[in-house]
């Protein structure tokens, strides 16, 4: 974990809360190049779309899609007190800290490998989860890492990842309408109005499991357990007799042999790089209310951060350029993650990022494009091409999930790994065609063998999707399907670098 041992020390926090008390202080942050003489109260998101001043709840002068109405009004407000009371769950170096290495995407120097649950859930709360999960991300680092050549940087959709947006604010079944479900930290998945009242009181227990998620998290990764001398032991019990495993314990030993070369040549076992691994947690910035309770003012640099996760990143379905969650994204430091469907119009991505990155610093902006893989090839390279021509500087990543979902004969939602597959590899084509650099991969993923997504090596029919579907939304690639996915990304990278070595070879020699 990137600045574990950072303190709690160097954070304010944010007072304001929504409808607050009379007595409880609002404290504006004017935006740089203002009238304001107050500079160190100042955010640098000052743009030609987004002149006005920032505070921490501006955002609620502006429409807000996707948020719960809560019955309770004073009950939220007591919760909201409550959690702007509380640590931070993490920390504003850890956040800059992802932020350098998200620079280094953007140049193609690196890449991110975002992965995790579609929703994390109260009922499936539990250590062993929690480790299967980063296990695989581990295995998965290794294996881009290996073909690649070049740094992974490891996120997690993990420690904060509860609210969900919904299509339609409603579900019937049998002729009962009730509202859908937004996602633990606002109510419950049962289908009865008992459970589908927004509850202020899940967003304490969904604070309360994120502490608890990112703990365990760097205890892994700096307790030994991601040491890279541990990558023969990594492999699942489910995988030893399938091809991913046979694949992964090849991979393993070659691992292996060039640690045994390291270690003659002075980088010994016990070397901070062969014994830790950074690793950042990410969610949908969705509930606003909670990142509001959450945010601090780093008193370093005298920005405000997000202190839910590392990274956060806008919605489909709330990108709107005039809109609340646009609006407190603008104004928070955390890198920034902006979802990109076919629907966007390339003007409109150039203008969003402008709002979100005025200063155009690099690692601050990535996007995230999920549209299927003919809509890839159609529309991503508009995309490209306007944001270049903008002089912008992002990380482009594919999320070949989201534009693949699918019902099965039985009625579940489930995605085809060939499909998945397919976007991939349109995602690398319009780079390679446009020149650009794919900077990574977003994958909705869990360690446990569940059977959510058809296909892969194993198999998996539409018959078999009842036999361990667990997901509380969306469906996931088990730890296989993800493994086999990494393999096929690594050796499209691995192609990627011989055919930069070469053409710089014959550069040379001209």
């Amino acid at each position: 974990m990137s600045a574990i041992s950072a303190s709690l020390i160097g954070f304010t926090p944010s007072l304001s809360i929504p409808h607050p008390p009379r007595h409880h202080q609002r404290r504006s942050i004017t935006v740089p190049n203002s009238s304001s003489s107050d500079a160190k109260n100042s955010v640098a998101t000052t743009s030609p779309l987004s002149t006005t001043p920032w505070n921490i709840d501006s955002w609620r002068k502006k429409k807000a899609l996707q948020l719960p109405e809560y019955p309770d009004q004073e009950q939220l407000d007591e919760v909201l007190q409550t959690l702007s009371s509380f640590p931070p769950i993490v920390f504003a170096g850890e956040a800059r800290n992802l932020e350098d290495k998200l620079s280094q995407a953007s140049m193609g120097n690196a890449f991110l490998l975002m992965g995790g649950d579609c929703a994390e859930s109260f009922k499936e709360f539990s250590a062993n989860n929690i480790r299967d999960t980063f296990r695989v991300i581990l295995q998965m680092g290794v294996v881009l890492m290996f073909g690649a050549q070049m740094p992974v940087i490891k996120v997690g959709r993990m420690a904060g990842q509860f609210a969900k947006p919904r299509s339609d604010s409603f579900e019937e079944k049998n002729g009962v309408k009730l509202p859908s479900y937004r996602g633990d930290n606002v109510n419950g998945d049962a289908f009865d109005a008992a459970s589908r009242i927004p509850d202020p009181q899940r967003m304490v227990r969904a604070y309360c499991q994120s502490v608890a998620t990112l703990n365990l998290l760097r205890a892994f990764a700096t307790g030994g357990y991601a040491a890279m001398q541990r990558v023969n032991q990594w492999n699942l019990d489910f995988m030893e007799q399938s091809e991913q495993g046979d694949r992964y314990r090849e991979l393993a030993h070659r691992v292996d042999e060039a640690l045994g070369f390291m270690s003659v040549a002075g980088i010994t076992s016990d070397h901070p790089i062969m014994t830790t691994t950074d690793f950042w947690t990410s969610h949908e910035c969705l509930l606003l209310p909670y990142e509001q309770a959450l945010t601090r003012e780093d008193s370093t640099s005298g920005l405000h951060y997000d202190c839910s996760a590392h990274m956060l990143w806008v919605g489909e379905r709330t990108r709107q350029l005039d809109g609340a969650h646009v609006e407190f994204l603008r104004g928070v430091a955390n890198p920034l993650g902006i979802k990109v469907s076919d629907k966007m119009d390339p003007k409109e991505l150039v203008k969003l990022i402008d709002i979100l990155n005025p200063n155009n610093k690099p690692g601050r902006i990535t996007v995230i494009v999920r549209m299927g893989a003919e809509n890839m090839r159609v529309k991503l390279p508009h995309l490209i091409r306007a944001v270049r021509n903008a002089g912008q500087i992002v990380a482009w990543v594919s999320d070949p999930m989201h534009g693949n979902t699918i019902k099965a004969p039985s009625g579940l939602k489930t995605r085809s790994f060939d499909s998945i597959r397919a976007e991939l590899r349109a995602f690398f084509d319009v780079h390679e065609q446009e020149g650009s650099y794919p900077g990574g991969v977003h994958l909705e993923m869990t360690g446990q063998n569940v059977t959510e997504c058809v296909g892969g090596s194993r198999t998996i029919t539409f018959d078999d999707l009842s036999s361990r579907y667990h997901t509380h939304c969306d469906p996931r690639l088990n730890a296989s399907q993800s493994l086999e996915l990494a393999f096929a990304i690594a050796e499209r990278l691995r192609k990627r670098r011989l055919n930069s070595t070469q053409s710089l070879s014959s550069a040379v020699r001209i």
